[in-house]
């Protein structure tokens, strides 16, 4: 294979704490910094445009996730299939992988777009928003669906190069562009008067920025993706492949928004002030969610990588050291979240009311402790899911979601908003309890290269 200018990173060789831990920090950097243009938007707008605007961009924040979710996964699932193809160093296979990505990516974007424009006024009717917010809520969300394509792009191109080892060029330019989102959310917003759909105007340009950048770069380094007429050629067997491992990461990415929709409408019934209080809580809360998606990244591109070559042994050392440092950054976030319970609420609303911190306390005392469980959860469910075993992570998957429609649409009717609280936590223990054993009866089978 050709390597020159190439920067990829062998994950089947070296320590697997310290090569997890090297290609994990960038992934937790960059989701970081995307957390913090997601956050910039709220903020700005709370203190600019006032609680009424937050509650508008934060009740169909949970729709916009959910997409992006998808997204996410579904790209992934093509990273652990071109991850595969990298640690068996098969050329040919790689360069088929990249062009299938390419290809279903467009054609995804193309109708992910349709219909989530299409739909986007009858969301706000399924939802229950307030009838006092709802029109900015919809420009908020039209904006944001219209702009999908540039999700898919930046995500697709993110996943390629990390599969092939490189998770700083993404960190690079997610620092950028989240500069280039918060100065944009200020221009937009303030003297040109643009309002919520100024903020998502803010954030497609900006994450679309990036993913032309990171295009650039990734063909400087990586000669594997200039590619040729040939390798477009006999896809079909690709296609099926990346698809089948797509979907459902994409899925498994997204079953827990769709439980979230159903806690969302909860919230959203019970009247202005809970969808401000929530919205602030579960933005501190998506730090702990997007920690352990980078952790879910690290560990998904090197076991598909040693599982290319064959490596069972390795998968094991991966997966403990994984499961070692994810857990220890749950325990420093729930800490951190706890003390800082107020401060979060003082971050988007300038004079929160006594009811906004009763709401935004309840969510964030409840779920913190738990997120164990959310650890647990990532390594497991992704280290399956790399090994080609898609069963078993998609029936966890509907475990999760029923349980957490079960807690949030059953027990509200006795617990109220504490129900919301509780949901994820239940969600996450059902599928881990199926998780952990398929895992551990996988290992003690040969591991198939493929």
């Amino acid at each position: 294979m050709s390597r020159s200018r190439s920067r990829e990173m062998d994950l089947t060789t070296g320590s697997p704490f310290w090569s997890l831990l090297k290609f994990a920090i960038p992934v937790i950097l960059g989701n970081l910094f995307q957390l913090f243009y997601t956050l910039a938007d709220s903020v700005i707008v709370g203190k600019t445009l006032g609680a009424e605007s937050l509650a508008a961009v934060g009740s169909t924040s949970i729709i916009i996730y959910f997409v992006f979710c998808f997204i996410n996964g579904f790209t992934g699932g093509f990273g652990i299939c071109l991850g595969q193809r990298c640690g068996a160093k098969d050329e040919q296979g790689m360069r088929k992988s990249i062009a299938v990505s390419t290809l279903l990516s467009i054609a995804f974007t193309v109708v992910l777009t349709l219909v989530c424009c299409l739909l986007s006024r009858q969301i706000l009717v399924w939802m229950q928003i307030p009838d006092d917010i709802s029109e900015e809520a919809n420009a908020y969300m039209f904006v944001v669906l219209l702009g999908t394509g540039a999700t898919v792009f930046y995500n697709m191109i993110s996943n390629m190069l990390r599969a092939l080892g490189d998770s700083k060029t993404p960190l690079y330019f997610l620092v950028f562009s989240s500069v280039l989102d918060i100065i944009l959310d200020i221009v937009f917003i303030v003297p040109m008067h643009m309002g919520v759909a100024g903020a998502a105007w803010a954030t497609i340009l900006s994450q679309f920025l990036s993913a032309v950048f990171s295009t650039v770069v990734g063909l400087r380094n990586f000669p594997i993706l200039h590619l040729r007429r040939e390798d477009f050629h006999d896809l079909k067997g690709a296609a099926v492949l990346h698809l089948k491992t797509g979907f459902p990461m994409g899925f498994q990415m997204s079953v827990m928004c769709i439980g979230q929709l159903a806690m969302q409408a909860v919230v959203n019934s019970l009247g202005t002030a809970a969808v401000a209080g929530y919205t602030a809580a579960s933005k501190a809360d998506q730090l702990s969610v997007l920690v352990n998606n980078a952790m879910m990244t690290a560990i998904s591109n090197y076991v598909a990588q040693n599982f290319g070559a064959g490596k069972k042994d390795r998968i094991r050392l991966g997966v403990r050291a994984s499961l070692i440092q994810t857990e220890a950054f749950n325990i420093l976030m729930c800490i951190g979240i706890l003390l800082l319970r107020h401060p979060i609420v003082e971050l988007f609303l300038s004079n929160p009311t006594a009811e906004i911190y009763h709401y935004s306390d309840a969510f964030l005392t409840i779920e913190a402790p738990f997120y164990f469980l959310l650890g647990l959860l990532a390594v497991y469910r992704t280290s399956i899911q790399s090994m080609q075993n898609g069963r078993a992570p998609f029936a966890a998957c509907m475990i999760e979601l029923v349980m957490r429609l079960a807690a949030t649409v059953w027990l509200s009717r006795f617990l109220g908003y504490t129900a919301v609280c509780i949901a994820s936590p239940l969600a996450w223990f059902g599928a881990v309890a199926l998780l952990i054993p398929v895992y551990y009866r996988m290992m003690m089978k040969p591991v198939k290269t493929v």
